[in-house]
């Protein structure tokens, strides 16, 4: 299993270089992955082209880059040029965002999101293969579309697949998932395995499965939880979210997070890759003085 960390989700908090320092440091300590939060604040695909110009080895993605807002032709050059500007390290990590957000603040229709993702993901893989394509559906349009940037490899697409839906959608037409809110019993019961059975019913690969999960290293875990709670609350109130925690049994995001001293957090990590999660994202929760440094230390142990 490959371990990362989530950047950019403190927003206006943090500047463009500040974002590339953590990915530098990130990648210093040893880590697989930096995976880029894309809220209203920084461009994540564009914030992880300029970390591609400064790291070298690291895995870049996004977690993740609404579809709404933009055209897949858009979208295709974006990561085409993300994958070019980091020697093709770069995971295209795409999601529906919160019918909040598309609708009532976008003002775009949220009437069929799966529909929508089925077409975008249509329209979008082969224009990463670069091959030409055209579409005539009901969400986009597309006539002889071809791309091509030198130097750029497909990079991997990962939906933010959270329904039974868009499981089964995204093991057809994507390379894996990438999730937030979901606890570990909901991990391997639903979201692996309606994941795994479409893609072999697909006759692709076996998915990636990135889970992204609020971590912290302390002594005090109960202290953490209450803070944790407090900053996520917002999370818990989305529909798509809440969902998968009712599914977990929980009642809120600070109850599927993992805060707790070395042995729990290496325990519940191991859990994880044992069920068939490839990759930890973890959202470090500094609710403590120094607690990112020493979580980020205990990671890169793990790798």
């Amino acid at each position: 299993m490959r371990i990362g960390i989530m950047i950019g989700a403190d927003g206006t908090s943090t500047t463009i270089d500040q974002v590339i320092d953590i990915a530098v440091q990130a990648e210093a300590s040893g880590l697989d992955n930096v995976w880029m939060a894309n809220i209203f604040s920084f461009d994540a695909i564009s914030a992880l082209s300029l970390i591609g110009q400064k790291t070298e080895r690291i895995g870049l993605g996004t977690a993740v880059t609404p579809t709404y807002p933009r055209h897949p032709t858009a979208i295709a050059q974006q990561a085409l040029t993300a994958a070019a500007a980091s020697n093709n390290r770069f995971s295209l990590g795409i999601g529906l965002s919160h019918q909040v957000v598309i609708e009532n603040m976008l003002g775009f229709s949220y009437e069929k999101p799966a529909q929508h993702m089925r077409e975008y993901l249509t329209v979008l893989g082969p224009l990463l293969r670069g091959e030409a394509v055209t579409h005539n559906g009901d969400e986009y349009r597309v006539n002889g579309v071809q791309l091509g940037v030198p130097g750029a490899e497909p990079p991997p697409i990962l939906v933010a697949a959270l329904g039974p839906v868009m499981l089964k959608l995204t093991g057809e037409l994507a390379d894996g998932t990438i999730t937030w809110m979901v606890g570990p019993r909901t991990m391997e019961d639903h979201i692996i395995k309606r994941l795994a059975a479409a893609a072999a019913a697909a006759g692709r690969p076996d998915p990636v499965v990135c889970g992204g999960f609020p971590v912290i290293l302390t002594t005090k875990p109960d202290q953490a939880r209450e803070k944790i709670a407090e900053q996520l609350t917002m999370y818990g109130q989305l529909p798509s979210y809440r969902a998968m925690l009712d599914r977990e049994g929980v009642s809120g995001p600070a109850d599927i997070a993992l805060a707790g001293d070395e042995n729990y957090l290496r325990g519940e990590i191991d859990r994880l890759r044992n069920m068939g999660v490839t990759d930890f994202n973890a959202a470090i929760t500094p609710v403590e003085e120094g607690a990112f440094d020493r979580t980020l230390e205990f990671l890169t142990s793990l790798t």
